[in-house]
């Protein structure tokens, strides 16, 4: 039984998964995307008193 656990997470500690893309990345992405909410919420800044 120890052996087929040993060779069970010795399988998995060979496969990891990988980001496609470096961490940086995900967080430049993210930040673009929050700016780009900013300035769509910005735009509508004054819709509700225009009438």
């Amino acid at each position: 039984m120890h052996v087929a656990l040993a060779a069970a997470a010795e399988q998995a500690a060979e496969h990891t998964n990988e980001l496609p893309f470096p961490p940086v990345v995900f967080g430049l992405a993210a930040f673009g995307g929050l700016i780009a909410m900013l300035l769509v919420t910005y735009a509508f800044r004054s819709v509700g008193s225009r009438h």
